[in-house]
């Protein structure tokens, strides 16, 4: 396994000419009943914003109606990676679900539902490209 820092992360993208950037995270609470999904867009204002939220509603709603997962909205953050990559092409930093909450955890331990969620991601990308 190799480790990328926050800021290799985006120069890798923009050296590859990338046409969308995702940050994939799960996230954790001192509340263990907290639950669900964040995509978040960078706060800035570049000619990708418009892209960036059409892209980041679009993937919030797909994981809801095929996986039932609770939507806890579309945000704006300042995100290193986020920051980082604006202006350049369209960006997204999704929590997919809490590793503190029981349930949310023992569903992102098993293959196949990491496989839907990666089908979801795709077919979203895929959306962007065509």
């Amino acid at each position: 396994m190799t480790l990328i820092s926050l800021s290799d992360r985006t120069k890798l993208a923009k050296a590859l000419n990338a046409d969308l950037f995702i940050s994939l995270h799960c996230n954790h609470s001192h509340n263990p009943i907290a639950r669900g999904i964040e995509v978040y867009v960078g706060k800035n204002e570049s000619g990708n914003l418009k892209e960036s939220v059409w892209f980041a509603y679009q993937l919030q709603n797909q994981i809801k109606k095929q996986l039932g997962f609770k939507s806890r909205g579309v945000k704006f953050s300042n995100f290193q990676v986020l920051r980082k990559a604006g202006g350049f092409y369209p960006e997204a930093l999704v929590e997919l679900g809490f590793l503190s909450n029981d349930y949310e955890y023992v569903y992102l331990l098993d293959n196949r539902n990491t496989r839907e969620l990666a089908s979801i991601l795709l077919m979203r990308i895929y959306s962007v490209k065509n």
